[in-house]
C-alpha cells in the first residue's frame, strides 16, 4: 500500500489571487493530518516526482505544457473565472501528475496492489490544451496513458466518483478503445458535460460511461450504478489497471453540490471497486480529485483507503 505526496502541493495557493477559492493548501493538510492520527492507515509513504515532459505530452501539447510553465514563472495569474496558478504551481502540477504516474509504475512492478495519489492541483477537468475546474493537467490521464504507452498495459479502467463530470478524461480518452471511463456524477453542475448519451466517439464509442445523477442522490443510486452498470462493463473489458478519480465532493456537507454520500459510502465505493479488481487481478490507484469540506474529505479519504487497503489482504 502506497501513498505519494509532495510538499509543493502546499504552495500551491488559489486563495493568493482568489481569496475565498475552495481549492486551497488546507485540504491535503486535513488529509494528511487524518492520516498521521491513525499511523498512516500503515501506508508506505513516498515523495511524488515530477512528471516528465514526455509523460505530460502523451496527453497535453507541448505549447500547452509551457505555457502553463511559463505563466507560472512570470508569477501567474487567472486563467479563467475558477482557475489560477501562482509561482508554484507548475511545479505542484508536475508533481501531482508525477505521482500518479510513480505510483502507477510502482502498482505495474508488483510493489504493491494498491495506492493513493494526493496531489494538488486536482486534474480531471483539464482538456488536452484547456485548464479548468482548478485543474491544470490531468493527473489521471497523464497516469493511464503512460501504462499503456510505456508500461505494457493494454486495457486501463478508469472510475471518476468525484460529484462533478471528468470532462477532461473523457475529452482525452473519447476515441480510444484501450481506456474504459466512467464518471458517476451530478447532472446540472459545472461543468454541464456528461450526459448519459455521450459514450465516446469513433473508434472509442462505447468506452464512455456517463451516468448523472440527480441532485440529493445518496449512496443507494451511487452503488447501484457502480454495481449495475459500471462493474458489469469493466468485467467485460477486463482492464488490467483500474485508476480512480477519487473525488468527495458527493458527499453531503460538501459546499459545491448537492449530492448526499456519507463518509461511509466512499469506504463502501472503494471496497466494491477493489473487490472488484482482485477479481480481475488488476491492481488499484486512486487520484485524489475534489472534496471542499475538510473534514468531510479527511475522514472520506481515509475511509477509501481503509477499503482499499481491506481489499488488497483478501
Amino acid at each position: 500500500m502506497l501513498y505519494f505526496s509532495h510538499q509543493v502541493s502546499h504552495d500551491h495557493d488559489p486563495q493568493q489571487a482568489m481569496p475565498g477559492h475552495p481549492e486551497r493548501p488546507q485540504r491535503l493538510r486535513a488529509i494528511e493530518a487524518a492520516l498521521e492520527e491513525r499511523g498512516w492507515l500503515g501506508w508506505e509513504r513516498r515523495e511524488s516526482p515530477a512528471a516528465s515532459k514526455e509523460e505530460l505530452q502523451a496527453v497535453h501539447p507541448r505549447e500547452y505544457v509551457e505555457g502553463i510553465r511559463d505563466l507560472c514563472r512570470s508569477g501567474g495569474g487567472a486563467i479563467d473565472a475558477d482557475t489560477v496558478a501562482g509561482p508554484a504551481s507548475y511545479e505542484a502540477a508536475l508533481r501531482a501528475a508525477g505521482g500518479a504516474c510513480a505510483m502507477t509504475r510502482a502498482l505495474l512492478d508488483g510493489e504493491a496492489r494498491v495506492g493513493f495519489s494526493a496531489g494538488r492541483p486536482p486534474g480531471h477537468h483539464a482538456e488536452p490544451a484547456r485548464a479548468m475546474g482548478f485543474c491544470l493537467f490531468d493527473n489521471v490521464a497523464v497516469a493511464a496513458a503512460l501504462a499503456i504507452a510505456e508500461l505494457g498495459v493494454e486495457r486501463v479502467f478508469i472510475l471518476d466518483w468525484d460529484v462533478h463530470h471528468g470532462n477532461g478524461t473523457a475529452e482525452i480518452f473519447r476515441h480510444r478503445d484501450d481506456v474504459l471511463f466512467a464518471s458517476i456524477h451530478q447532472g446540472g453542475i459545472f461543468p454541464g458535460s456528461g450526459a448519459r448519451e455521450d459514450c465516446g466517439s469513433g473508434p472509442g464509442e462505447g468506452y464512455t460511461i456517463n451516468l448523472p445523477v440527480a441532485a440529493g442522490s445518496g449512496e443507494d443510486v451511487w452503488l447501484s450504478l457502480l454495481e449495475g452498470e459500471v462493474l458489469p462493463a469493466a468485467e467485460q473489458f477486463e482492464p488490467e489497471l483500474v485508476l480512480i478519480s477519487a473525488g468527495f465532493d458527493a458527499h453531503r456537507d460538501d459546499p459545491l453540490a448537492q449530492c448526499r454520500l456519507e463518509t461511509s459510502s466512499f469506504g463502501r465505493l472503494a471496497a466494491t471497486v477493489g473487490e472488484a479488481a482482485a477479481g480481475w487481478k488488476a491492481p488499484v490507484g486512486a487520484v485524489l480529485e475534489g472534496g471542499y469540506d475538510l473534514q468531510a474529505l479527511a475522514d472520506s479519504t481515509v475511509a477509501t483507503m481503509s477499503a482499499l487497503a481491506a481489499s488488497e489482504l483478501r
